[in-house]
């Protein structure tokens, strides 16, 4: 076979190897692009939930719910309870941050209660972080392929469908986030879960995707109005 006809198998004007070279760069590309994609985003499962049996089902449509973050950083409180209460809004309620009415001091549970009936706030909905995990996933990478089944096909292939990785090293990080509904019209727990969520993009992204894993659970719990 001539080289004119080589490289006419490959394409109209390019060689098998150099199409095969493509291919190959062309799924590392997408290999890679995917594992990025993997690592980056978040997920978000509940360890343990809890109802009251007894609780009587909420519409917080248009009513007026506080977002209150229990956090020790006065700046990412306040951030997480905008956040949080922007969440809220977009799911029909008036959310309000609980800074707004009891400032960032944490104030005696009877003067928020106050402070919130004053404001005719009806339930309050409460993030607390209780966990936060990293986890260091190491892939040593080496040899692998058909060639090191046996010391025969070794010998006999001098490398031939042997490949090497490099490893990789992934850090994982979970964060453990206790959500407590409360109604403060029926003075009492509604609902109360713990959640882990892997590898949050951010503080509104934890916040987000918190927010949107509770708004599913309680609705499928019967505790809020779908």
């Amino acid at each position: 076979m001539s080289k004119r006809d080589v490289r006419r198998v490959g394409s109209a004007s390019t060689p098998i190897g150099l199409t095969e070279k493509r291919l190959s760069r062309l799924l590392r590309s997408m290999i890679c692009g995917a594992a990025l994609c993997l690592s980056a985003c978040g997920s978000t499962t509940f360890t343990s939930t809890w109802r009251a049996p007894d609780a009587q089902r909420v519409d917080p449509v248009s009513k007026k719910i506080a977002a209150l973050v229990i956090y020790g950083d006065k700046k990412r409180r306040r951030d997480a309870e905008v956040y949080l209460s922007h969440e809220l809004t977009l799911r029909g309620a008036h959310g309000v941050a609980a800074y707004t009415l009891i400032g960032l001091d944490e104030p005696k549970a009877d003067y928020a209660r106050e402070r919130f009936k004053e404001a005719d706030v009806e339930g309050v909905v409460v993030m607390r972080l209780i966990g936060h995990d990293q986890r260091v996933i190491v892939d040593p990478g080496g040899f692998s392929g058909a060639a090191y089944g046996s010391f025969g096909s070794y010998y006999s292939s001098y490398g031939v469908g042997v490949s090497y990785s490099s490893g990789s090293v992934q850090t994982d990080t979970v964060v453990t986030i206790e959500t407590l509904i409360y109604s403060l019209k029926q003075d009492k727990l509604l609902w109360a879960g713990t959640s882990r969520t892997s590898n949050p993009e951010g503080l509104q992204s934890l916040i987000t995707e918190v927010a949107d894993a509770v708004a599913s659970e309680v609705a499928r719990q019967g505790v809020v109005a779908r």
